[in-house]
């Protein structure tokens, strides 16, 4: 199966071993851009996050100017057989999902792709509200269990 993770890259450690794990499974893996310039080692972990935190991530911004980020997932979902949104706990949010990755989500769901949520969908606060969206699309919940995806 060819599987696109859609996650918040701040979670790129976590992304790096689901990835290297499904892999062993057997399955072809997409990541985010800026985790995969880690992986090449063009960049660390710790950059990462010092960019961001310094200047908002305009290094991060200028490295990635030829690059669509938006429209490079499209064209990863769409070839792809399912995502798994890598959804853990973000800015004291448990199960954080992010605008881009609702985007995204919303990518596979218009191209008829499985959705899974490795963990559950996130409860609706003031800073998540569009917990009916993600419903709304049908994830199955794989609560870290790797196995689940088929």
């Amino acid at each position: 199966m060819i599987i696109t993770i859609c996650s918040s890259i701040d979670f790129s450690p976590k992304i790096i071993e689901v990835k290297t794990k499904l892999e062993k499974m057997g399955h072809t893996v997409n990541i985010p851009y800026f985790t995969q310039k880690m992986i090449d080692g063009e960049m660390t972990y710790e950059e990462y996050l010092e960019s961001k935190e310094k200047n908002g991530g305009d290094i991060l911004l200028r490295k990635s100017q030829q690059v669509d980020m938006i429209k490079r997932y499209w064209n990863l979902i769409k070839n792809s057989d399912a995502i798994l949104v890598l959804n853990l706990e973000k800015k004291g949010i448990e199960n954080y999902i992010g605008g881009s990755t609702l985007m995204e989500i919303g990518f596979a769901y218009g191209h008829d792709k499985k959705i899974f949520l490795f963990n559950p969908i996130p409860q609706k606060s003031e800073r998540i509200h569009y917990v009916d969206e993600i419903l709304d699309a049908k994830p199955i919940v794989i609560n870290g269990n790797l196995n689940k995806i088929k």
